[in-house]
C-alpha cells in the first residue's frame, strides 16, 4: 500500500500536505504551558530535551541553515529557527557547541558525530531530544495537536488491530484523541528507525499496541531483516497536545 509518511519533517508523499493535517488544527493555548516540560517526562535519564511553545526566541542561523529557508514563507522560517534554537539548547545540555543542523538523505537531521536525536514541531510547539550514541541507539519523537484526524486518515495509517483499540479507547476515554496519538506513535517509530537502519518504513510496517494506564506503547516492526522485533515508547496527552517518544538504549 502506498501512502504518506512524514519523516523528520520531510515526507516522500506528505500526509500533512495531502490532508492539511497540521494546518487544520488550531494552535493550542500557550499561556498555560510556558515553562512546562513535556518531553523530559517521557524520555529516560541521559536524554537531553529542549522545547518551545512559540517562536519568540532570538537566534542567528548559521549561513547553511539560513539558505535552506531563504525562500520559505515567514511562518516556516520562524518555525525552522525555533527548532534550531531548541537543537542548540539540547546540544549545550550535552556539553557540545552549536553547529548547523542540516537535513540529510530523506530529510533526517544530521547531528554531530556521537549524537542521536530527533526534532518535532506542530502548531504551538517545537521540541528536540538528543543523546550520546554510546548510551542510546535509537531516538524518535513526535508532537501533534490533540484533535481528531481528518476523515479517511485513520484508515490510511492504521492496521485492523489498531483500529479496534483506537475505537475502544475513543469511546472509553474521549479526552485523548487516540487516532491522532496512533499517528504520533508511528511518526516516533519512523523517526527512530530510519537514522539507525537506513530503511524507510510505511505505516503498515509497524503494529502499535498501547497501555493507556501506564502511558506506554510498543511497536512491532513488520519488515524483513529488522534489527529489533519491538520498540518501546512513552506518550503524554496534555494541554492540547499529544507527545510521543521512542528511546532504545544501546
Amino acid at each position: 500500500m502506498s501512502h504518506a509518511l512524514t519523516l523528520l519533517g520531510v515526507s516522500h508523499i506528505s500526509l500533512i500536505q495531502f490532508t492539511g493535517l497540521r494546518a487544520r488544527a488550531a494552535p493550542p493555548e500557550r499561556s498555560r504551558r510556558k515553562g512546562t516540560a513535556l518531553l523530559e517526562r517521557i524520555v529516560p535519564a541521559g536524554v537531553v530535551t529542549s522545547e518551545a511553545f512559540d517562536d519568540s526566541h532570538d537566534i542567528v542561523l548559521f549561513p547553511e541553515e539560513a539558505e535552506l529557508v531563504s525562500r520559505s514563507v515567514e511562518k516556516r522560517q520562524r518555525e525552522f529557527a525555533t527548532a534550531r534554537w531548541c537543537a542548540r539548547q539540547a546540544l549545550a545540555g550535552l556539553g557540545l557547541p552549536a553547529s548547523p543542523i542540516l537535513p540529510g538523505k530523506h530529510g533526517a537531521p544530521q547531528w554531530p558525530d556521537g549524537v542521536v536525536g530527533a526534532i518535532t514541531h506542530c502548531a504551538g510547539y517545537r521540541g528536540v531530544a538528543l543523546a550520546r550514541t554510546p548510551d542510546v541507539a535509537m531516538l524518535g519523537l513526535d508532537a501533534e495537536p490533540n484533535g481528531p484526524l481528518p476523515d479517511g486518515v485513520l484508515d490510511a495509517i492504521a492496521l485492523p488491530a489498531e483500529r479496534v483499540w483506537v475505537g475502544e479507547l475513543l469511546a472509553a476515554e474521549p479526552k485523548v484523541r487516540w487516532d491522532r496519538l496512533l499517528f504520533s506513535m508511528k511518526e516516533s517509530v519512523y523517526k527512530a528507525w530510519y537514522p539507525a537502519t537506513g530503511v524507510r518504513l510505511e505505516f503498515e510496517d509497524a503494529l502499535i499496541t498501547v497501555d493507556s494506564a501506564a502511558s506506554t506503547f510498543a511497536a512491532k516492526i513488520l519488515v524483513p531483516g529488522r534489527v529489533r522485533d519491538v520498540l518501546e515508547g512513552r506518550w503524554l496527552a496534555e494541554d492540547g497536545l499529544v507527545v510521543t517518544a521512542i528511546t532504545v538504549p544501546r
